[in-house]
């Protein structure tokens, strides 16, 4: 993962060179560094504005006593819009304006959580950062079966027996309300 994302900061800046000769043999240099220059100013401009409304936000959700999850994830592409839009060029400065701007940062948020954020989190915490603990039984309701002490056949979601196989222990879980249900005393 880390080769492709060393590969991908250096393709960046290569791509924004050759894009910026091209736009320059059409349009002049000096037209072309006023541009860049230009989206620079009104981008950082743009992105101290976010900024302090991000963080007002975020007061804002603390006071109330809730977490400002999605405005600390905004902070973050709002520091990586920041990165893309001093770095000369037209490429990252396109980049730049998409994280900036709220409606495309939205977007960029949901999209984070979904694929890198909270698979992260179930992975480092075992599923308890967002609640995907497993109380009883497999997880996913695989379908592993197996024999106990009982003899019994079991499978892992509990509907043949209350015997489950774990490796090559096997437990038997007795319930008192099964008992009673059976006619047992």
């Amino acid at each position: 993962m880390w080769k492709r994302l060393l590969a991908l900061l250096l393709l960046i800046p290569l791509l924004d060179g050759l894009f910026l000769i091209f736009v320059a043999s059409q349009i002049g240099w000096m037209i072309t560094v006023a541009l860049v220059v230009l989206t620079a100013l009104i981008g950082m401009m743009l992105v101290r504005a976010e900024g302090r409304h991000t963080i007002r936000r975020i007061q804002t959700d603390l006071a109330r006593g809730d977490a400002p999850t999605n405005r600390i994830i905004d902070g973050g592409f709002l520091l990586v819009s920041g990165a893309f839009l001093l770095t000369p060029g037209l490429i990252t400065d396109t980049l730049g304006f998409l994280f900036a701007l709220p409606p495309t940062r939205a977007v960029f948020r949901t999209v984070a959580k979904k694929w890198v954020i909270t698979p992260y989190l179930d992975k480092q915490t075992g599923g308890f950062a967002t609640g995907n603990v497993y109380t009883f039984g497999f997880p996913n309701g695989g379908n592993v079966t197996g024999t106990g002490n009982s003899g019994n056949t079991t499978s892992s979601n509990g509907s043949s027996g209350d015997t489950y196989r774990v490796d090559s222990d096997a437990y038997d879980i007795d319930f008192d309300d099964d008992s009673e249900e059976k006619g047992n005393p």
